[in-house]
């Protein structure tokens, strides 16, 4: 798994801040999560293949949440695309993104797949051969979710001299990568431990933008390896934070700890700051592994780049 930042300021944009979107790979396959004003040319700016993006999923309708959304599709039928985009966002929208496209005479020449998002509790809204994706409640002045993605574990690898040296046919090799054993003419069972090597352990990353601290958010991306949580505000603006639904950086750093979280990513930063590190550092006085989002940079998943 590798997450870009493509934009990390929340309602304002800066001139070094693009408003809110983040692009997840995992196995060659990408996510966009959020897409503020301007997505589609950070897109660029970072050669992100637009092609490959085949889901899309919308944290909450506001603003700097969605408004890079439309240009985005327009650019994709543009580009002459066929192929299905699954959108998942909070319900309603759906309605909303086809009176936009209406009002302003565009036509896609491809499907739109809506998933609605709703509830109290996590959902799973995504499941294939790589991964899960759950969505579920975060605390905002408007319906708004977050989302927890899961790779599913691997395949165990085979010991290539185990493959000669027990003569294992190669139609045999699809079902002990799969954990079974295999078994001699003689009738001698060979453990699957003796011939195969566990898999890398799966990953996995949560996203949670735009919310004000609550408890249980901590259950909802438990044992994650990399959270991305919102601190829009300082510590001193905690009454500020919680008036407009947002997060100062303490708020982050103890959903991290409680979660048990591997590292963490703060962002979506107020453009009051023109400097961030002192955010980050608050953070780390709670949670030691916390980085900052930066805009243009990438983060691997289970190792932690310093931007």
């Amino acid at each position: 798994m590798k997450l870009t930042i493509l934009g990390s300021s929340s309602a304002l944009p800066t001139s070094e801040r693009y408003p809110t979107a983040h692009v997840l790979e995992v196995h060659e396959r990408l996510f966009l999560i959020d897409c503020g004003e301007g997505t589609q040319m950070q897109i660029r700016k970072n050669r992100i293949r637009l092609g490959k993006i085949n889901h899309i999923f919308i944290s909450h309708l506001h603003g700097d949440h969605v408004f890079g959304l439309y240009g985005l599709l327009s650019t994709f039928s543009l580009m002459g695309r066929n192929t299905p985009v699954n959108l998942y966002a909070p319900i309603g929208y759906d309605t909303i993104l086809r009176s936009h496209l209406n009002d302003f005479d565009i036509h896609l020449d491809y499907e739109i797949r809506f998933t609605p998002l709703s509830g109290k509790d996590p959902v799973k809204i995504l499941d294939n051969k790589f991964i899960t994706v759950q969505s579920f409640p975060l605390k905002h002045r408007v319906s708004s979710f977050g989302f927890l993605f899961r790779e599913k574990p691997g395949e165990r690898n085979m010991i290539k001299d185990r493959i000669s040296e027990y003569k294992i046919p190669v139609a045999r090799i699809p079902a002990i990568k799969k954990g079974e054993n295999f078994v001699l003419e003689n009738g001698t069972i060979i453990k699957n431990e003796e011939i195969t090597t566990a898999p890398p352990a799966p990953l996995s990353y949560a996203y949670c933008s735009d919310t004000g601290y609550f408890s249980r958010l901590s259950e909802f991306v438990k044992g994650v390896d990399l959270l991305y949580h919102e601190a829009t505000f300082d510590s001193s603006l905690e009454k500020l934070a919680a008036k407009t639904g947002h997060s100062t950086t303490l708020d982050a750093a103890r959903t991290a700890r409680d979660a048990g979280a591997k590292a963490l990513i703060i962002g979506h930063f107020s453009s009051r700051y023109k400097n961030i590190s002192f955010l980050v550092e608050e953070a780390r006085s709670i949670f030691p592994v916390t980085v900052p989002a930066i805009d243009g940079s990438s983060y691997v998943v289970g190792k932690i780049l310093q931007p």
